[in-house]
């Protein structure tokens, strides 16, 4: 079995290759927002949808036609994956599994793909169409010889402040699987502790946004007062998105050192399905919680554990967690944010609110791990009249045990 996987490298064109590459990335943008506003346009004028056929058609059209002949001056290859990137855009929309796809902005990310017949890749040289010499690239993985490798497609990136990246997509077989270490997880993330684990274990907050916030502050007030257009507004703009990749990177190399950890050192991970883009909503919080990165965190477990044999189960996220004893069940009525500990009413027991989530939440995985390890039992499912999407925990029989939350004294 092969899994896909990607190198991504630190790439230096000279000054003929960026020029190339920035025609190109202009050519894949061009077509990218052409062929879209064409597509907005034919639905509302003949309520039709469009085929990737017909998306390719009318390519064909665009570059055959005078106003855009210069579009043959580059490789036709990222000019037909573009379109075929924006047909898989528009399957994931109708799929309900992304938004509608966006025009592009030349002041973001520009991208070009290319295939095989788009490349040459030999003893570890990559020669790019519309292309003399080699692209310049530095590889960063001492124990993969890059010559050895075969790449399907090859992405050439420049990001904002002006970095440019190739990334290589080869299939690569499956990793071996890690050894069973006879331990299984609960995480409760938050924000004053970016985690905190059912044995106790907190792991801080790194806050990269905000211990970058006065410099980038200032860099952003420096781009303010320049002119539009000007030179040093350039200049001021590369600084500010030098300082968003430096906290973009750091907190990506947190989120992968701490998912890394959590997958080799435990069997079974849970975590709570936590509605992040609802929580966003919230103007107080929502610069501290899109800083921690909970979203990509979740999903860089998930491939993780399936890469290495591990497995991730999903609790409710209608689950009351912290206001539910993990010692005899008792369920509070309320519990305010603010309230970091708790004495159980019932058993007496002490609590610090995040390990007593991190508990119920392990609790109520390990209940279903023997069904469903995505939901808990009976979790996300609407019955009849009612549009509130019940909790699997409030369906189990009203007996107390550890970490199942009961009402307790008709409350």
């Amino acid at each position: 079995m092969f899994v896909r996987t990607a190198y991504k490298c630190r790439a230096y064109p000279d000054q003929v290759q960026a020029s190339v590459l920035n025609r190109t990335f202009g050519c894949v943008r061009v077509v990218w927002n052409r062929t879209l506003a064409w597509r907005h346009q034919r639905y509302h004028a003949e309520k039709a949808g469009t085929s990737f056929t017909q998306a390719n058609a009318y390519l064909t059209a665009m570059k055959t036609g005078t106003g855009l002949a210069w579009l043959n001056e580059v490789s036709s290859v990222p000019l037909q994956q573009a379109i075929r990137h924006q047909q898989a855009a528009y399957t994931a929309f109708f799929a309900k599994r992304a938004r509608h796809p966006r025009f592009k902005s030349r002041n973001g990310r520009q991208s070009a793909e290319y295939t095989r017949s788009g490349f040459r890749y030999r003893n570890g040289r990559l020669h790019l169409a519309k292309m003399d010499a080699p692209l310049a690239f530095t590889w960063s993985w001492p124990d993969v010889d890059p010559a050895s490798i075969d790449p399907s497609t090859v992405t050439v990136s420049r990001d904002p402040c002006g970095r440019w990246y190739v990334s290589f997509a080869v299939d690569v077989p499956d990793p071996e699987q890690l050894l069973a270490t006879g331990r299984v997880v609960g995480v409760d993330l938050g924000v004053k502790d970016f985690a905190v684990t059912s044995g106790g274990q907190r792991i801080a907050n790194p806050r990269h946004l905000e211990r970058r916030a006065r410099n980038l502050a200032r860099y952003q007030r420096r781009m303010a007062r320049c002119q539009r257009g000007s030179a040093n507004r350039a200049k001021a703009k590369a600084k500010v998105a030098r300082a968003h990749r430096k906290v973009r990177a750091a907190r990506t190399d947190f989120l992968h050192k701490t998912s890394t950890r959590l997958v080799r050192d435990h069997d079974v991970i849970v975590l709570e399905d936590l509605a992040v883009k609802n929580m966003v909503r919230n103007r107080k919080l929502a610069k501290a919680i899109s800083d921690c990165g909970w979203g990509t965190f979740r999903v860089m477990i998930e491939y993780k554990a399936a890469r290495y044999g591990r497995r991730v189960i999903t609790a409710d996220r209608w689950y009351p967690s912290s206001k539910t004893c993990s010692a005899c069940g008792h369920l509070l009525a309320t519990l305010s944010l603010d309230t970091r500990h708790w004495t159980c009413p019932s058993c007496g027991t002490r609590h610090d609110r995040d390990h007593n989530a991190a508990k119920n939440i392990l609790a109520a995985g390990l209940a279903v791990a023997g069904g469903n390890p995505g939901h808990a039992c009976g979790a996300d499912v609407r019955h009849s009249g009612s549009s509130r999407v019940q909790s699997a925990v409030k369906q189990e029989p009203q007996g107390v045990s550890p970490g199942i939350p009961v009402l307790q004294g008709g409350e």
